[in-house]
């Protein structure tokens, strides 16, 4: 989210905006998105890290945003569920959802902190869905949260699908797809292998560790990367039909963005499918 904020209006202006990202940031988490927003990276070691940080998250989050939002709108349905939401704002800041029933399924926790930061935000939340992945069926908890499984979907899974294992993937898109109804739309964000990304992320670890800090990865380590070719042989084994497929560096490059970090973009996939 820091990203999305450090990125709001200023990357892609026309193209992205993100108004809900500030806000749901708490005040010690807004410091370093002035920091990258200004362009003036701050003296000390520490603060020099995180505006790097939040700066490389802004590169990566306008193209990702863009082309999620691009599909979303592309086609309408009656319910959007995003899966593990966290401070996802779309409910708030897209008007075109404004007659759709939107849910989040998320962790408990998760969702709570994110009630508490979005009181001030205008306009209707989105259901939340309260969802233990690793022991709940998320159609069945989506159910009793009011999702119709009679009606089309757009199914947002965007973030998440590196942090699950293959197995993992491939359950949770059979469960999808058993409650879809035709003309859904899932829009997934994966990574593809690449053993630059796998040194970049050790590096970073090394350098928030050289601050006395713990990574936010230590906890989140990547469990499993995608060719698009693999992710949409899995999708179409389900019963869908791959209508796009693109990475971040050529949407930035068709966005006439200067990509600083090309590789990263290269590496992050977004899969647009279709049920027949």
């Amino acid at each position: 989210m820091q990203g999305r904020a450090a990125a709001d209006g200023l990357i892609a202006p026309g193209r992205f905006a993100d108004p809900t990202a500030l806000p749901l940031l708490r005040p010690d988490e807004r410091e370093a998105v002035q920091w990258a927003r200004g362009g003036v990276p701050p003296q000390s070691w520490q603060q020099r890290l995180d505006y790097e940080t939040v700066r490389a998250a802004a590169e990566l989050m306008a193209p990702r945003t863009i082309a999620i939002d691009d599909a979303i709108r592309a086609h309408p349905s009656p319910q959007l569920v995003i899966l593990g939401a966290g401070l996802d704002g779309r409910a708030w800041r897209m008007p075109e959802l404004a007659g759709v029933t939107v849910f989040e399924a998320d962790q408990p926790a998760t969702q709570q902190d994110k009630r508490d930061r979005a009181m001030g935000l205008p306009g209707a939340p989105p259901t939340f869905v309260p969802v233990d992945f690793g022991r709940d069926r998320l159609a069945e908890t989506l159910a009793a949260h009011g999702h119709r499984a009679d009606l089309a979907t757009t199914w947002l899974w965007e973030g998440v699908v590196p942090y699950l294992t293959k197995a993992e993937v491939a359950a949770t898109v059979a469960e999808l797809a058993a409650c879809s109804a035709p003309g859904s739309r899932l829009i997934v964000n994966f990574q593809s292998p690449a053993v630059s990304t796998a040194l970049g992320r050790a590096v970073a670890r090394l350098l928030t560790a050289s601050t006395g800090r713990a990574s936010v990865w230590a906890n989140e380590p990547w469990r499993s990367t995608w060719t698009p070719a693999a992710m949409a042989a899995l999708l179409t084994r389900h019963g869908y039909r791959v209508t796009r497929g693109e990475n971040l560096l050529d949407t930035a490059r068709a966005l006439a963005l200067p990509p600083v970090r090309a590789r990263s973009l290269r590496h992050s996939q977004v899969m647009v499918a279709d049920r027949a």
